[in-house]
C-alpha cells in the first residue's frame, strides 16, 4: 500500500473493496508508466535520484508494460489502484530505487495526468473514427447524386431533394463532432504532474521538460485546480453524447427507410439478425443497437456533471467516479462508429423505389414560386397554391391534373406553362443556392477536401 503508516489496522474487507478502483482503472496501465517514465527521468535531471536508479526504474516499468501489454500481468487484494499495482510490481522488479519513484508526487496529480493521457489517445480515435464514417457518406453520396428522394419535415413528406444531400447532412454533423473532438483534446493537454497532492512539487521538477516528453501542449496555472479539474472528461463526454445522438438519429431514419413499407434502401445482412420464431423476418439490429446505446452515454455525461457539482475544492474521493463513465462512453462509441460505417459501406440503395415515392403535392411549393416570380406576394401565392392542393384532394387526381382554369380561378398569373413546374428534377436542380439540394456536386467536393485537410 501507499499509505498506512499512522493507521492501527488495516481497511475493513468489504470497505477495501468498495475503495479499490483497479479492476477498472487497470486499462489506464500505459498511460500511467509513460507518466511515470517521464517522472523518473525529472527527478533524475533535479538530481533526487542517480541516473543509475532512473535506469533501473525505467527498465522495470517497460516489463510491467510489456506484463500488461502481454496479459500476464498478476494482480493482488493490496493493489487500490492501477498505481499502486504498477508501483508495487516494480519494486519486485528492481527493488529499492522504485520506492523513490514517487518523490513529491502525489496520486492526485498522477490519476489527473493519466487520465488526461488517455482521453488525448481516445479524443485522437475518436477524430479517426468520425472520419471514416465521413468518408463512407462520401463514397455513397458520390455514387447517389442523381438519385431522387422524398425530403421529409415532421415525418411528412415535404420536397425532393437528391439521395446525396441527405447522406452528407449527416457529414456536417459528424464535422461538427470530430472538431469538438479535436477542441476536447486541446483542453485535455495540459500537464497536471508537479502539482503534488495540491500544493505543489517542492523538489525543483522541471514541469516544462515534463510537459515535453509527455506531449502536452501547456502547464497547469494552478496546483489547486491541477488535481481537481475534470472539466475536459465532460467535455470529451458530451462530444461523445452529442456523436452517439448523430449516430442514433441516422439509425433512426435507415430503420424505417430499410423497412418494406418505404423500402428505399436494403440492409446487408452483416447488419441484421433474424427472428428466433419468425423466419422471414430481417431485423435491423445493428441499427437498433446504436439507438439504443446512446441513452447510456447520454447518462454517462449526466453521472459526471452530478458528482462534480457539489465538491469542495480540490481532490476528493468522489472523483474516482469520473473513470467509468468516461471508459464506457469511450468504448461504446469506439464500438458503435465503425458498425455504423459498415452499413453506410454495404446498404443497397433502391432508386426506383425513392422515385416512385415522390409525389406531386411535393412540388406545391415550386407552384407558390412560379407566382412569385410573376410578382405575387408570398404569403398570397401560398394561400392560392394552398387552395388549389385542397382542390385536387377533394377530385382525388394530382395537380398537374387540374385544368388551367382551375389554376386561373386561384390566380389570373398562372399561365399554360404552369405544368412544367410538375418537374421533380428541375425543382431538385432549381435550389442550387450554396448548401442547397441543387449544389450537391459543389458540396460533396468540400466534404472531401474538409477529409484531405486532416489526413
Amino acid at each position: 500500500m501507499l499509505w498506512g503508516g499512522r493507521f492501527d489496522k488495516p481497511p475493513d474487507e468489504l470497505f477495501a473493496r468498495f475503495n479499490n478502483s483497479f479492476h477498472f482503472d487497470w486499462r489506464m496501465y500505459d498511460a500511467d508508466i509513460r507518466g511515470s517514465l517521464a517522472y523518473a527521468n525529472a527527478l533524475a535531471r533535479a538530481q533526487i535520484i542517480s541516473e543509475r536508479e532512473a535506469n533501473e526504474i525505467a527498465r522495470g516499468l517497460c516489463l510491467v508494460r510489456d506484463e500488461f501489454a502481454r496479459g500476464a500481468f498478476v494482480a493482488t487484494p493490496n493493489d487500490e489502484d492501477i498505481h499502486t499495482a504498477v508501483e508495487r510490481r516494480l519494486f519486485e522488479l528492481v527493488g529499492e530505487p522504485a520506492h523513490k519513484l514517487h518523490t513529491g508526487r502525489s496520486r492526485n496529480d498522477q490519476v489527473a495526468t493519466d487520465t488526461r493521457l488517455y482521453v488525448i489517445d481516445a479524443c485522437t480515435q475518436m477524430q479517426s473514427l468520425i472520419s471514416n464514417l465521413q468518408s463512407s457518406l462520401c463514397h455513397s453520396a458520390a455514387q447517389q447524386l442523381d438519385t431522387l428522394f422524398p425530403g421529409y419535415t415532421h415525418v411528412r413528406r415535404a420536397q425532393p431533394i437528391s439521395f446525396a444531400h441527405y447522406l452528407l447532412s449527416f457529414f456536417w454533423m459528424l464535422q461538427r463532432d470530430r472538431e469538438r473532438f479535436a477542441d476536447a483534446k486541446k483542453r485535455a493537454s495540459v500537464l497536471p504532474l508537479g502539482a503534488g497532492a495540491l500544493a505543489g512539487n517542492p523538489f525543483s521538477i522541471d514541469r516544462a521538460f515534463l510537459a515535453r516528453e509527455l506531449g502536452f501542449d501547456r502547464i497547469s496555472e494552478n496546483s489547486l485546480d491541477a488535481v481537481s479539474d475534470r472539466d475536459f472528461i465532460a467535455e470529451f463526454l458530451f462530444a461523445a453524447a452529442l456523436s452517439q445522438i448523430h449516430l442514433s438519429r441516422l439509425a433512426e431514419d435507415l430503420i424505417y427507410y430499410s423497412a418494406p413499407e418505404f423500402g428505399f434502401i436494403e440492409l446487408d445482412d452483416a447488419y441484421t439478425t433474424g427472428s428466433s420464431l419468425m423466419p422471414q423476418k430481417k431485423n435491423p439490429d445493428a441499427l437498433e443497437l446504436a439507438r439504443g446505446k446512446t441513452g447510456r452515454v447520454i447518462a454517462n455525461l449526466q453521472s459526471l456533471l452530478i458528482t462534480l457539482k457539489g465538491l469542495p475544492s480540490t481532490y476528493n474521493k468522489d472523483l474516482q467516479e469520473d473513470k467509468e463513465p468516461l471508459f464506457d462512453a469511450a468504448d461504446t462509441l469506439a464500438m458503435t462508429l465503425p458498425i455504423v460505417t459498415g452499413v453506410i459501406q454495404t446498404l443497397r440503395v433502391n432508386a426506383d423505389k425513392m422515385r416512385a415515392a415522390l409525389d406531386e403535392s411535393m412540388l406545391a411549393t415550386d407552384l407558390a414560386e412560379y407566382l412569385v416570380r410573376r410578382g405575387v406576394p408570398f404569403r398570397q401565392a401560398h394561400h392560392s397554391v394552398g387552395g388549389l392542393v385542397k382542390l385536387a384532394e377533394t377530385r382525388g387526381v394530382k395537380l398537374s391534373a387540374l385544368s388551367l382554369d382551375d389554376f386561373r380561378a386561384a390566380s389570373e398569373k398562372f399561365d399554360a406553362d404552369v405544368y412544367a413546374v410538375f418537374d421533380f428534377d428541375a425543382s431538385v436542380q432549381a435550389r442550387a443556392v450554396f448548401g442547397g439540394t441543387g449544389a450537391v456536386r459543389e458540396q460533396l467536393e468540400l466534404a472531401k477536401g474538409s477529409l484531405r485537410s486532416v489526413e
